[in-house]
């Protein structure tokens, strides 16, 4: 089993105060997946429980690093979102029926239109945050464009 670095004893000290969340202007965006979770939807009016996926997408500007999350509800009147995500990642071309391979989906790269979007938070506050309006077809250009020193994703810290 790896040795994970992020583990703090009880003791240890501290001094990352995390950084401001980033609200992006609307545009296109070059992400990279830093995460996935498996998940299930609770139901709605239109659709029943069924499996979800929740994406973290880490996308660089000029502020740093924003985030955008995103739920692939795995259900066949939203397939077309699903597929649409995988083509952006270039696991998938118009037409060209698939399996789904959720093991190469952290580190892919792609690019979305991202809105802000409001919100209002548990407290009552206005929020904003970062949606994905629409993933956009695959561009070979930024697919493999590694991003070094990002901690958040399995290669580390420049191992490229």
């Amino acid at each position: 089993m790896p040795i994970d670095n992020n583990i703090m004893g009880w003791d240890d000290v501290i001094e990352n105060d995390g950084q401001e969340f980033v609200v992006l202007p609307e545009g296109d965006y070059t992400f990279t997946v830093s995460n996935f979770e498996r998940g299930r939807f609770p139901g709605s009016a239109k659709i029943p429980p069924c499996n979800k996926a929740t994406l973290t997408l880490n996308i660089d500007n000029d502020q740093g690093v924003a985030t955008a999350r995103v739920d692939l509800i795995l259900y066949r009147t939203l397939e077309w979102k699903i597929a649409s995500f995988f083509r952006c990642i270039g696991q998938k071309k118009h037409g060209e029926k698939v399996v789904m391979d959720w093991n190469k989906v952290v580190g892919a790269r792609g690019r979305a239109h991202i809105k802000p979007r409001d919100y209002t938070d548990k407290n009552g506050a206005e929020r904003q945050t970062n949606d994905v309006d629409r993933f956009l077809d695959y561009d070979p250009s930024v697919a493999f464009t590694p991003v070094a020193n990002d901690p958040d994703l399995p290669w580390g810290n420049g191992g490229f």
